[in-house]
């Protein structure tokens, strides 16, 4: 199978591509390959919804999310996908730096990428993670998932700039609480694809008007063999994820000079991260 995006990248020696068996766009990076039924009733995301929910039945599911629900679900995905991590050290290093909230990132490249993020970076037993998601995926089967795991729908521009600054006041109060956030900057996910797509804005956008680090996190692949073949997919790859050092907010800079280096500075460190030498998309179009 040909495709110009695999021809013109250049990867590390040692770098585990997984063998190409889709047929990804060459030109469109945020095409939906991800096609899920959404036949869950879910509420409006509009001005009105509960954007920051403080019941005791959100806080129930978060904590059995964030104390069990992850923690179980990273056992799973190491007998599955052999999962580990490495760079947490960039974490420790940091800790008084990022006392006050950070903005994982990472490629959007299988199903459970976000939970295999949470559970390197520490996330388990920590509660104040909160998730900017496209708001239809809240209809469909993943539903309860995505609202434990800290997910807040992201209003379309039909539902009116009321909604947008309710969802937007929502995360001033995130950010005033000390939680992180978690964003996937490619926006689709496409499963096992290896050159990383370029980035849209938002998270550095963030980044910069809370003042908030960013934490760079790239999945990569390992080739599935020996036991491996047996506890999980054969055709899909093993995984871990390489967490790299925070890159800060220039605060003195005006904001989209330093939201392009931001997002230039951020795609860069995970391309290094994941063993790409030479990326066959530009950081952003």
């Amino acid at each position: 199978m040909e495709n110009k995006r695999y021809k013109d990248l250049k990867v590390v020696p040692g770098t585990y591509v997984p063998p190409l068996k889709t047929d990804f766009p060459e030109d469109d990076p945020y095409v939906g390959l991800y096609k899920p039924v959404y036949d869950r009733d879910y509420p409006a995301v509009d001005a009105d919804y509960p954007y920051v929910d403080d019941s005791w039945t959100n806080k129930l599911n978060l904590l059995l999310c964030y104390y069990f629900i992850l923690p179980i679900m990273g056992i799973v995905l190491r007998v599955k996908y052999g999962l580990r991590w490495t760079g947490r050290e960039n974490l420790r290093k940091y800790k008084q730096q990022l006392a006050g909230g950070a903005i994982t990132i990472g490629n959007h490249c299988y199903r459970h990428d976000c939970a295999s993020i949470l559970n390197a970076v520490g996330a388990c037993g920590r509660t104040g993670t909160r998730i900017p998601m496209f708001a239809p995926n809240f209809k469909t089967k993943d539903q309860f998932f995505l609202r434990i795991v800290g997910g807040i729908p992201i209003p379309a521009p039909e539902a009116g700039i009321s909604a947008m600054k309710a969802f937007n006041a929502a995360f001033d109060e995130f950010h005033r609480r000390g939680y992180w956030f978690h964003i996937f900057p490619e926006a689709r996910r496409w499963d096992w694809y290896k050159p990383l797509r370029p980035f849209q804005k938002g998270a550095f956008t963030m980044a910069y008007k809370y003042r908030m680090p960013i934490i760079p996190c790239a999945v990569t692949y390992r080739e599935r063999t020996g036991i491996w073949r047996w506890l999980g997919p054969k055709d899909e790859p093993l995984v871990q994820v390489v967490i790299g050092e925070p890159i800060f907010p220039d605060g003195t800079a005006p904001r989209a000079v330093e939201t392009e280096r931001l997002l230039k500075t951020s795609h860069e460190a995970i391309c290094r991260l994941a063993g790409i030498e030479k990326n066959s998309w530009p950081s952003q179009l």
